[in-house]
């Protein structure tokens, strides 16, 4: 068999002017640097390869040069199709100025587009991309006028709406591992992530391309045990030592960290405490959303630090949190680490990842906002004059079950004071993120409601709620004022009803005990019982039903104190600033008729919520119920003695 180890200069030399170059790398790990800088030297030195394709699926640079970032030169690349442009900030700079074709495509698309590809397939069906910037309505991912080939079709299949992603042959492919035989079969052992190298390296060998796998070391034939190997010689042409070894560091600012590459655990809680400012303040309230036992995925930025605010608050056991680059578990790492996990369950290729996403594996997902606006549409991709791209935010927004948006309300120079249980602006950021319409639909908040997905919006000093009218404001922190501080800060006026203040525990420096919020411990409090009226009391202000086990917990807590009053109660319950997630309204309709037919004579409920009076309403006619849902508390006590009075007069 051929020795495959060779130099970066005569692996670089295989690429001919036009080709289609795919490389791996996910936001700053992973990346193969010491053959970017090879293209990049020979092209400066020589002028070509040029007018070349770069495939890619996530940013892979860190927003200064590196990575990906150094194919800025003007005649290298002629066409960009990636997931994610803002680690290439000169690329996206070029796009923009028509200078180079550019499609911004779902990096999940583009992952599963690499296996396509290496079975000889024409491209992807698709439902995500529906009604954002990717559907051909709304310009087929193109980012500029200059593009005008549709890769993208919105084709009708039995009656469904689906897109179809066209696949692009690759002629090179840029692979990165650990280890090496002389033969080319690679190993992982010291990587975060396993990302889609092996389909990469598939894509490109199957089209009678070049694989060119940047390794730190070879080891001797026969060395490597078969099922450790996660790419095979077979699909492998040159095998390259990263030299210096600095180029194949785990990401920009970690040289090696075992725990992320799975060698060792590292003890819980070990986390570095982080200081209660805004974005800690956005993650613990995110952080009451999480369900236990559910399958969580965290975005960049402020929903990171969900995650450490998890293994602050002990919660990391009953929860799997996950990242679309692969890793399952854990605890996941953010900043240059970010795509990576400690204590990792295990790591699946990214594509494989994707597949579990698009399919409806997501209980939660927590992701970042640049903009949102009056329908709840949300903005990552392209804003502020600024192309960044959608990454993999498209793919998990939309099949996520539930979805949580988090960031702060303004952005540029905000500075907050939180201290004592309460929130103070001390200096109000420039920029609104709150518009009538945003500049792009990295999410389409219509979409939403149309499916019935549960959508929240979380901000240091309020949280909304996705409605069928638009955004509600349901929660406002302590020692916030409405209108001071958060409608003249909106250009536009949200739905208001009687929103709760939030908990005052998340702006306080110490622990939430958020582990009884999540697990429903302390339930069994909200209920009281008169045995002289025979009336029920359930008092569910403020909490929410986020999950199918809530709608459990809540019927088991019932059945308790009825089975301990001893006879069929008259209920009175008070959902103001409740929160009834949008997809489980049956499921609790189901638990108040099973009520109805077991442990309850009668039951009337209140809520200033129009829009739950509605649904609860909708829920409970269907089931032949009279729904009995007052906006007053005074109306409801009231209904439940004339419903007693009518029950003696029949019997009598």
């Amino acid at each position: 068999m051929k020795d495959k180890v060779t130099t970066a200069d005569e692996a670089i030399a295989l690429i001919s002017d036009g080709d289609v170059v795919t490389t791996t790398g996910f936001v700053q790990s992973c990346i193969p640097e010491a053959l970017h800088a090879q293209l990049e030297r020979r092209f400066v030195e020589t002028g070509s390869p040029k007018d070349l394709t770069l495939i890619m699926c996530a940013g892979a640079g860190d927003s200064k040069g590196l990575g990906t970032g150094r194919f800025h030169h003007p005649g290298l690349l002629k066409r960009v199709i990636a997931g994610n442009f803002g680690r290439m900030p000169k690329v996206a700079e070029a796009a923009q100025a028509n200078k180079i074709l550019g499609y911004n495509l779902p990096q999940g698309v583009i992952s599963q587009l690499y296996r396509a590809c290496a079975a000889g397939q024409p491209g992807l069906f698709s439902k995500v991309g529906l009604n954002t910037y990717v559907d051909p309505r709304k310009g087929g991912g193109k980012v500029n006028e200059f593009t005008t080939e549709d890769i993208v079709k919105l084709l009708d299949v039995e009656g469904e709406e689906w897109l179809f992603y066209k696949a692009t042959k690759i002629d090179v492919a840029f692979i990165r591992g650990t280890s090496a035989d002389p033969f080319g079969n690679i190993t992982f052992e010291k990587e975060a992530l396993t990302l889609d190298n092996l389909a990469q390296a598939m894509a490109a060998h199957n089209n009678g391309g070049v694989v060119i796998a940047q390794v730190e070391r070879i080891v001797e034939h026969g060395s490597l045990a078969p099922k450790d190997v996660k790419v095979p010689g077979i699909l492998v042409d040159c095998v390259v030592v990263a030299d210096p070894p600095e180029l194949h560091r785990m990401n920009y600012s970690v040289l090696y960290d075992p725990a992320l590459s799975g060698e060792i655990r590292v003890p819980a809680g070990s986390m570095q405490k982080k200081p209660l400012d805004q974005r800690k303040v956005i993650a613990r309230r995110a952080a009451f959303e999480l369900p236990p036992n559910g399958v969580i995925n965290l975005g960049v930025g402020a929903p990171d630090g969900v995650a450490a605010v998890a293994d602050e608050e002990k919660v990391t056991p009953f929860i799997t949190l996950t990242t679309e680059a692969g890793a399952v578990g854990g605890v996941l790492a953010g900043g240059s680490n970010f795509g990576s996990s400690a204590n990792a369950h295990s790591i699946m290729d990214q594509n494989q990842m994707f597949d579990f996403y698009d399919g409806g594996g997501l209980d939660l997902t927590c992701l970042g906002m640049a903009e949102c606006d009056e329908t709840g549409s949300v903005n990552t991709s392209c804003f502020g004059g600024r192309l960044n791209g959608g990454g993999g935010f498209i793919n998990i927004s939309q099949n996520s079950r539930a979805v949580v948006f988090a960031g702060t309300f303004t952005v540029g120079g905000l500075k907050v004071d939180v201290r004592d249980g309460q929130l103070k602006i001390l200096n109000e950021g420039k920029n609104r993120k709150f518009v009538k319409k945003v500049e792009e639909d990295t999410f389409s908040g219509p979409y939403a409601v149309q499916r019935s997905q549960p959508v929240i919006y979380v901000t240091e000093r309020c949280v909304f709620q996705l409605t069928a009218e638009g955004l509600e404001l349901i929660e406002v922190a302590p020692g916030i004022d409405i209108e001071r501080d958060i409608i003249a800060h909106m250009d536009f006026a949200p739905v208001i009803n009687k929103p709760i203040l939030m908990k005052a525990r998340i702006f306080k420096d110490e622990p939430m005990d958020l582990l009884s919020d999540l697990l429903n411990r302390k339930l069994s409090d909200r209920v009281s019982y008169d045995p002289k009226r025979n009336i029920l009391f359930l008092n569910l202000e403020g909490w929410s039903v986020r999950k199918k086990d809530d709608v459990q917990d809540l019927t088991k807590v019932l059945i308790d104190a009825c089975t301990k009053a001893g006879r069929k109660v008259r209920s009175v319950v008070n959902h103001d600033g409740c929160r009834i997630a949008e997809d489980l309204y049956d499921d609790y309709a189901d638990m108040i008729t099973y009520m109805m037919e077991h442990h309850y004579e009668t039951t009337t409920r209140y809520t200033t919520s129009a829009f739950m009076r509605m649904k609860m309403q909708d829920a409970l006619s269907k089931r032949g119920l009279a729904p009995h849902i007052f906006e007053r508390a005074e109306d409801a006590h009231a209904a439940l003695g004339e419903d007693r009075a009518l029950s003696s007069a029949t019997s009598s």
